[in-house]
């Protein structure tokens, strides 16, 4: 799994699945992994799991190994990327052996982390040092940390949109879709690419469930029969802007037919208007840019096209798979200080131009555009994942897989019968029913 596909894991991590039939290879041990008072006295060989072969391969993750053995030089670090990261880890999960540290996988139910992992610390000790902590949070207890996390909203040739004569972000959604309209009518590129065939992008919507409310617990509020797509909510407002987008002959003529590796060229050569994606995605754009011959300062990011009372941008920010140490570790202390250093020391978030998980970091250059402007950062709560999730699993809806964004879709340009509203109100009653039941 390269770096395109690791990036978009961060998507994976919105929510978690139940695992069946993962036991752990027994009872864990609730022995939390301290982290280490003496450097020079921390010892043992660990292996860390990771999705990001692309690195593994390149040597970087051992770059990153050499720099941690200048402060604990008796650690040996091992990499094992795998490819199908998910499906492999959950695998090895049934057994005692999935590494010393892991990224959670998705497949981990938020109640099982104790079975699994070692926790780090309180809830309360966590959260005044780290974002997302609240994302492994189990009955006071932090089980993992992130390794960085992302910002949330559009990508966008901002040449493209010039060419069309808008300099500025629009405000509302009637207002993007008259830019895009003004891209499909003054410029030869595709005013919106909604990558449905790769699918996962079109799970990147949901990450922006707080953008609309500038609500830090818009997804905590989901956890019960609230009928999530009612007019003026946060999803209504989301998904009616991707289904009138669709519906105005918008975005690419066949659905079927789209490429995420070759949308990158694209919209770097101006092909493209715009794509839903997180701030992780920013560097992969601009890197395309060069590679093409293009100029990367034609990349930009705007935030979701709606304003508060005070007339400000709000763009939620959420995170990438967070880094465990298993519950059987032999070597826990050795495991933790490798999650601390590569968290605090690495510099890894910085280079991903992603939001760095150490809150006294400063915010990467890829969001300068969202500083100088003003955009407020919602740290999205994840509090009641676990309960939000059993409700979304019930319902058989999936908000964090694209099955049903793509349905949404093939409504709009009329390969599916049906209305949007008659679409939202199904979803309602089977989110309402769903929670009634979920979890009993």
């Amino acid at each position: 799994m390269g770096k395109t596909k690791t990036l978009a894991g961060a998507l994976l991590t919105v929510a978690t699945l139940a695992v069946t039939g993962c036991s752990g290879g027994g009872a864990a041990s609730a022995e939390t992994a301290k982290a280490p008072k003496d450097p020079g006295k921390t010892t043992g060989t660990i292996t860390v799991l990771t999705q990001r072969t692309d690195l593994v391969q390149s040597g970087a993750m051992d770059a990153y190994a050499a720099e941690f053995n200048k402060t604990y030089p008796k650690v040996k670090v091992k990499f094992e990327g795998l490819t199908d990261y998910e499906g492999e880890v959950k695998i090895r999960m049934n057994t005692e052996d999935y590494g010393d540290v892991l990224m959670i996988p998705a497949a981990v139910s938020k109640n099982d982390y104790p079975k699994f992992f070692a926790p780090l610390g309180t809830s309360k000790e966590m959260s005044e040092k780290y974002r997302f902590s609240d994302k492994t949070d189990v009955d006071g207890k932090v089980y993992g940390l992130a390794q960085f996390g992302t910002a949330n909203g559009f990508v966008y040739n901002k040449a493209v949109w010039k060419k069309a004569g808008i300099t500025e972000w629009p405000k509302t959604p009637e207002e993007f879709i008259a830019g895009l309209k003004g891209v499909k009518a003054k410029t030869d590129a595709v005013p919106y690419y909604t990558n449905f065939k790769d699918g996962w992008p079109l799970v990147q919507w949901t990450a922006n469930i707080g953008s609309v409310t500038c609500e830090n617990y818009a997804t905590n509020d989901l956890a019960d029969a609230v009928s999530p797509w009612k007019e003026g909510s946060e999803l209504n407002v989301i998904d009616t802007l991707l289904h009138d987008t669709v519906k105005g002959g918008l975005s690419e003529k066949d659905p079927s037919t789209t490429n995420w590796e070759a949308s990158k060229t694209r919209i770097a050569k101006g092909e493209i208007g715009t794509m839903m994606l997180g701030s992780w995605s920013i560097t992969q754009m601009k890197d395309a840019a060069e590679k093409a011959g293009t100029n990367p300062d034609d990349l930009g990011f705007m935030p979701f096209p709606v304003q508060k009372g005070n007339k400000k941008y709000c763009a939620t920010l959420v995170s990438d798979y967070q880094q465990a140490v298993n519950a059987h570790s032999e070597h826990k202390d050795a495991a933790r200080a490798w999650v601390d250093w590569f968290t605090e020391k690495s510099g890894y978030s910085a280079k991903e131009g992603a939001v760095p998980t150490l809150k006294s970091a400063p915010m990467p250059d890829t969001l300068k555009d969202f500083i100088d402007n003003d955009v407020t950062f919602v740290e999205r709560s994840e509090r009641n994942t676990g309960e939000v999730n059993d409700i979304d699993n019930a319902a058989e809806i999936g908000l964090n897989k694209p099955d049903y964004r793509q349905k949404l879709i093939d409504i709009a340009r009329g390969a599916e019968k049906g209305s949007l509203e008659d679409y939202f109100t199904e979803l309602n009653k089977k989110w309402d029913e769903a929670a009634k039941t979920a979890g009993s």
